[in-house]
């Protein structure tokens, strides 16, 4: 296999950085949660194309924004981004809620969106998806390799507890107080593979340990590599995915704003 070209002497001086986030589809009147995701994705399609989709849960929908080099220009796209999948979302006699946990609703056990990944998922976790009614917000930083994004992962453990404090938005849970700031990280704690992850001597170390994961069948597939902070399955970033969704674009940008600083700060270690 070929080496992965040295990446310029500064390259963390120009870090491009993304958000993706989840909210929950409500009912306007009663605020309960509404299996209508669907639609509402279907429809902010025309807005945001493959950036809007689909979640796990039939009362989760997502999108994401586009990578960006300035933290203004991430601002705006995230209130666009929201705009569109609330226009798409009141289209539908729906409305949406940017918090971490449902406030209102039955949901236990959640419905399950159509689909065989999703299929695939419950096949092979049962109840584990039962309770995974809840919306984070993921943050993306560019990475020239995956062995930097590994390195920079290892940089970032120490940062994860004080992030996850910062950004806790999610102290209900249908309907009661939890008596915790965030309910969605102990629902979350409890997949084989997610909460802090083992510190990586190098990215061979990392793949050698997924793919006694995957042998072990603790892991579906790399998708469900859902530790804190990790190298992307998917995009040359490393990706910070602890935090609930932020209840504004302004904190969601904050947010990532943090993110990248750090990555920056910890790219230069």
């Amino acid at each position: 296999m070929a080496c992965c070209a040295a990446p310029s002497p500064r390259w963390w001086t120009t870090l491009r950085f993304g958000v993706e986030e989840e909210y929950f589809v409500v009912d306007p009147v009663s605020r309960e949660v509404v299996p209508r995701a669907a639609a509402v994705v279907r429809r902010a399609g025309a807005a945001l194309g493959e950036r809007a989709s689909t979640e796990l849960v039939a009362f989760l929908a997502e999108a994401k924004t586009s990578p960006c080099d300035d933290l203004d220009k991430l601002r705006e796209q995230i209130r666009a981004m929201r705009a569109a999948m609330a226009a798409a979302a009141a289209a539908e006699g729906v409305r949406l809620a940017a918090t971490g946990t449902p406030v209102l609703g039955e949901v236990v056990p959640a419905p399950i969106a159509a689909g065989p990944r999703y299929a695939e998922s419950l096949a092979v976790y049962r109840a584990l998806d039962d309770e995974q009614s809840i919306c984070s917000c993921h943050v993306h930083v560019e990475m020239p390799d995956r062995e930097h994004a590994v390195q920079v992962g290892n940089h970032l453990r120490p940062w994860l507890p004080t992030l996850l404090a910062l950004t806790a938005n999610s102290p209900y849970w249908a309907g009661r107080d939890t008596g915790h700031a965030c309910w969605r990280a102990l629902a979350w704690a409890r997949w084989p593979v997610a909460g802090p992850p083992p510190f990586f001597a190098s990215a061979a170390h990392y793949d050698d340990l997924v793919g006694t994961l995957l042998g072990c069948g603790a892991l579906m597939d790399t998708g469900t590599i859902f530790w804190d902070v990790r190298p992307s399955a998917r995009l040359p970033t490393v990706e910070v995915r602890l935090a609930d969704v932020a209840p504004t674009a302004g904190d969601a940008a904050v947010l990532a704003a943090l993110v990248r600083a750090l990555v920056r700060v910890s790219s230069r270690a």
